[in-house]
């Protein structure tokens, strides 16, 4: 509000006359308002200076006035004035930057930090939301890497951190109120990824070869400390994850070699003499100073000799065997395997063949198809021509199971009969006794046939 602004305009009243009826006003003080005189008795109250509501949001403003006679009298009335919020202070952060530290390997959604910004305004002038600026962090844009949360200033990271790929980034977050116009302020945050162990040392001499066999030589007359060879390994880690030591984990001869604790290099620790082996074979183990701590073995291939050609010989007969060794355990497998599966094959199909046998003798034995009669030709001849003259019977016992089926000649039959006249058609006539085949189901099926010539 600027100075000189009305406040508020008071009417003052006296009911005696001439100097006794004169009335001046004065305001307390320490306040910035003044207050005025116009005509008919009207005074204004009016700013002094311009008001702030971040430095006092309400006044109390004492009016007292008085007459000029004598005694002077006088009144007084208080005034309590509230100064309305105008949208003139943007939000401040509480630092002008801010970095935040997160371990690599970290996961998707993890809060890494958070900003905080105020506004010295009231209600909604003072509502502060956070927005992530646009930018770009090694030509990818920073809202892959990170977020922001609107309402809270809470940053998360979106994705999972490798130390070894990127090691720090910064972007920009602005503060925004909701004033109209709103205004704004940002700040530069950054972020250090901290390494951690998750890279095991790496031997970059000797260069581990699968095909051929690499070895130092090392001549009978070697003297103590002669060097053999130097063990070289990195790791991509930092710091103390990155600090190395060697140890000598397995040797030929122990007693012959030693492995430097922080440079790697191999060295003999006692005279070399002829009862040595000419092949030496040493492992050594690189571990570095992590939490937990990660390492890598080397093998290395020591020659005691004085010439080239006793290293040769030595060392194709080692690798022969070798391979000897590695193709024989191979083929040992692979015939363990195929044994294996021949078994099972074998099992599953005398399963099968014995289960398929079972499910067709039950299928067998629990029908209930009817007997259908079958006539062998030659038998009988419809016309009476037939070449057999005499009459013949023919028994057939028939069962629910085909395969227990049984023919019968020559006997007399008492129980069906077939009995085809020569002078018919081609038809037959049965005669069934009293007793029905079909209340004894489980009794065989007696058929007699008699043919007629």
């Amino acid at each position: 509000m600027k100075p000189g602004t009305v406040v508020a305009m008071l009417n003052i009243q006296d009911a005696d006359s001439n100097d006794n009826g004169k009335v001046m006003c004065v305001l307390n003080e320490n306040i910035p308002f003044a207050i005025k005189s116009t005509a008919n008795n009207f005074f204004t109250v009016i700013t002094d200076s311009e008001l702030d509501r971040e430095r006092a949001s309400e006044y109390n403003i004492t009016v007292t006035c008085s007459d000029e006679g004598v005694p002077s009298l006088s009144s007084s009335v208080t005034l309590t004035l509230q100064i309305s919020d105008v949208n003139d202070n943007a939000p401040v952060f509480e630092s002008s930057s801010y970095e935040a530290y997160i371990v690599e390997n970290n996961t998707p959604g993890l809060s890494i930090f958070t900003v905080k910004a105020r506004d010295a305004d009231w209600n909604q002038n003072a509502r502060v939301s956070y927005i992530l600026e646009d930018s770009s962090v090694n030509g990818v844009t920073v809202s892959s890497y990170v977020s922001v949360s609107a309402d809270s200033g809470v940053i998360h990271a979106v994705r999972s951190f490798d130390y070894e790929q990127i090691k720090d980034f910064h972007f920009r977050v602005k503060a925004q109120d909701g004033g109209s116009p709103p205004l704004s302020s940002n700040v530069t945050v950054k972020i250090l990824i901290q390494d951690r162990n998750d890279n095991p040392p790496q031997v970059l001499y000797p260069v581990q070869t699968g095909g051929s066999l690499v070895a130092e030589m090392v001549p009978r007359s070697a003297d103590v400390g002669y060097l053999v060879t130097k063990v070289v390994a990195v790791d991509v880690d930092s710091g103390q994850n990155a600090w190395l030591s060697y140890k000598l984990q397995k040797a030929t001869d122990r007693a012959l070699f030693e492995v430097g604790l922080q440079n790697g290099e191999i060295r003999t620790i006692r005279q070399v003499t002829d009862k040595d082996a000419v092949k030496q074979r040493l492992t050594v183990i690189v571990e570095d100073n992590g939490q937990p701590s990660r390492s890598a073995t080397v093998i290395v291939n020591v020659a005691v000799a004085d010439n080239f050609p006793e290293v040769l010989s030595e060392f194709t007969d080692f690798t022969h065997d070798k391979e000897y060794n590695d193709n024989l355990t191979f083929y040992l497998v692979l015939a363990l395997a195929v044994v294996s599966f021949l078994f099972i094959t074998c099992l599953v199909v005398i399963i099968s063949v014995k289960i398929y046998r079972w499910r067709q003798s039950r299928i067998l034995y629990h029908s209930n198809l009817p007997v259908i009669p079958y006539y062998p030709p030659r038998y009988s001849d419809t016309l009476g021509t037939g070449t057999l003259q005499h009459v013949y019977n023919y028994e057939v016992c028939r069962t629910t199971d085909s395969r227990k089926s049984d023919c019968k000649f020559g006997r007399a039959g008492s129980q069906n009969v077939l009995i085809m006249d020569p002078s018919s058609t081609g038809t037959m006539q049965r005669i069934q006794s009293e007793k029905s085949i079909l209340d004894e189901p489980d009794s065989p099926l007696e058929v007699r046939l008699i043919v007629l010539h």
